[in-house]
């Protein structure tokens, strides 16, 4: 008999998580498991389309302002009606109404944290309750080490309790003669050497930190680039920070894309200049196809990208190393292309959706044998 596991999250819109769920439903065995999504707001999205088109159950909720009590009822009800063996809960607060929703029902409690808010903070009654929710949880897992120093330090779960594993994808796909069309397409002149970042225009991200080191690395390398890939509201203050500083002829900003592939395909170096982050997809795709990175030193970052090894690492928000490091690469093309090949070969040890896959695996076949 088939275990029914019942992936809880927020909704089903593009985004890191969504993506695991995703990849964790595309990658499941099929005669072993049966993967259903309840997002516990109503947006879905491209990736729900697409699992919704491959049979997959998904069925939403609309939380309420505030604690809504009637979402843990309504949670409670869908795992009863659907027999869930697994509900695997995906970031905080879909943890907290499942595993609520779930006591003395029988049903197994997974919790992953995919990511943490900058600055990081906590308040007592979650560090009162969350001892109490994690005696109910099953296993707790994090997608960095930086994430699980979080659980431990802001949430109260103990070191021992949380299991390290780290995000996977399937490597990136591209058609070289399409990144050329795209190339010409969007202008980038052939002397040109192309920087680029693929992010929601989040403050989080901070893309104007970024855009103040490429206007330095403009004064000395004027033969460059940046392509940025994403949307968000963030837009109009990175539109006026690209005009404020008079870089608007070497920037090109595409909008949101579903599937940039050719847009990474078409980078020679990838930036990622967040505050905070937890695994990066972009950032894991860009390695997928040997593209070396330069990041800041935040969250889950230097767990993927390793300083002088697969790219730089800067220190957090410092425009002046984020420079120097971008600087440093592009002056060497020889340690580009080794960095970038480093990068490809640490992918797949690491970082492929498959070894995400099997570690999950495993955890679902335990829980499912003490049913």
């Amino acid at each position: 008999m088939k275990t029914k596991i019942m992936h809880i999250t927020y909704d089903m819109r593009i985004g890191g998580t969504e993506m695991v769920i995703k990849n964790l439903i595309d990658g499941a065995n099929k005669k072993q498991f049966e993967m259903s999504v309840l997002c516990i707001e109503s947006p879905l999205g491209p990736f729900a389309q697409e699992l919704l088109s491959n049979g997959i159950k998904i069925e939403t909720l609309k939380r309420k302002p505030g604690f809504d009590t009637s979402l843990i009822s309504a949670i409670r009800r869908t795992i009863k009606a659907n027999n869930i063996d697994i509900i695997h809960c995906h970031q905080y607060t879909p943890w907290v109404y499942g595993v609520i929703a779930a006591a003395l029902t029988g049903t197994k409690v997974i919790f992953t944290e995919h990511g943490r808010f900058y600055p990081d903070s906590s308040t007592w009654k979650r560090k009162l309750i969350n001892p109490i929710l994690n005696i109910f949880t099953h296993q707790v897992t994090a997608i960095s080490r930086a994430t699980k120093q979080a659980l431990i330090e802001y949430e109260n779960i103990p070191a021992q309790d949380i299991e390290i594993i780290y995000n996977g994808i399937a490597p990136i796909e591209f058609d070289e003669y399409k990144v050329n069309i795209l190339r010409k397409k969007l202008n980038i002149p052939e002397n040109h050497t192309v920087l680029g970042t693929v992010a929601r225009f989040d403050p989080i991200k901070n893309h104007s930190m970024m855009l103040n080191a490429f206007a330095n690395i403009l004064t000395q390398q004027p033969n460059c680039t940046l392509l940025i890939v994403g949307d968000g509201e963030e837009r109009e203050n990175i539109e006026k920070c690209i005009e404020n500083l008079n870089i608007k002829n070497n920037v090109i900003l595409t909008g949101y894309e579903q599937k940039p592939v050719h847009h990474i395909a078409l980078m020679d170096l990838f930036l990622l200049s967040s505050l905070s982050e937890g695994t990066s997809m972009t950032l894991l795709e860009a390695m997928s196809i040997g593209k070396p990175c330069v990041v800041t030193d935040a969250g889950g970052n230097p767990e993927i990208i390793f300083h002088n090894k697969n790219g730089l690492v800067t220190s957090n928000d410092n425009e002046a190393e984020f420079s120097k490091a971008i600087q440093t690469l592009l002056c060497s093309p020889e340690l580009l292309k080794i960095q970038g090949s480093t990068g490809k070969e640490m992918f797949y040890k690491l970082f492929e959706e498959k070894i995400m896959n099997q570690k999950f695996s495993l955890i679902y076949q335990k829980l499912a044998l003490k049913r």
